[in-house]
């Protein structure tokens, strides 16, 4: 609060100062640029655009959306929607499984659609939640987004799945997927 003017009208005379205003001007350059000025909780780095501070908030959003857990759960939602529409697409265009000479019913092409389509979407699934976390995990612990991290989790990927029918089939999956996972990874980051 400013103190007050002086009444007299005859000329302008500067306003009288208070101890109590004295004090609050004090408090405020102290608090804004003196000994008790707080420190800012925010991290601006140097050499980007300017950019508005990121809220409490938005950091939890970004660090949830950016988490190796996240990553590994999406892309095994979306392998196992893009393994079931596949598995659809097989039911419709292959010929039926059992192979009898009478015409099959709606309820034997529905059901062998559904067992196509949760086949499918299991195996899709699984190999996208395996190749994201594998690769989430590699790039957390390298500390590095490169071409090497694709080729590494594919490796790993294949070869686990790979190892279930045998050491040769492993190290086969392992070279097959590497160079796949290489492939495309190369192919996304150019194109």
């Amino acid at each position: 609060m400013a103190a007050p003017m002086s009444t007299d009208t005859g000329t302008d005379k500067i306003p009288v100062l208070t101890p109590n205003d004295v004090q609050n001007f004090s408090f405020i350059v102290d608090n804004v640029i003196g000994e008790k000025k707080k420190p800012r909780n925010f991290f601006m780095p140097f050499g980007t655009a300017p950019q508005m501070p990121k809220s409490k908030e938005e950091v939890f959003i970004t660090a949830f959306f950016e988490s190796c857990s996240f990553r590994a759960s999406a892309s095994c939602v979306a392998g196992f929607a893009l393994g079931g529409a596949f598995g659809l697409f097989t039911a419709g265009i292959d010929p039926m499984s059992t192979m009898t000479t009478e015409t099959p019913t709606t309820r034997i092409v529905l059901k062998e659609m559904k067992s196509r389509f949760f086949s499918y979407g299991k195996n899709f699934a699984l190999v996208g939640c395996m190749f994201a976390g594998t690769e989430c995990c590699l790039e957390s612990y390298r500390g590095k987004t490169e071409l090497i991290n694709g080729t590494i989790s594919g490796g790993i990927v294949g070869g686990v799945l790979g190892l279930r029918a045998g050491l040769k089939a492993g190290m086969l999956g392992a070279a097959g997927f590497a160079v796949f996972s290489t492939a495309i990874d190369y192919y996304m980051r150019h194109h």
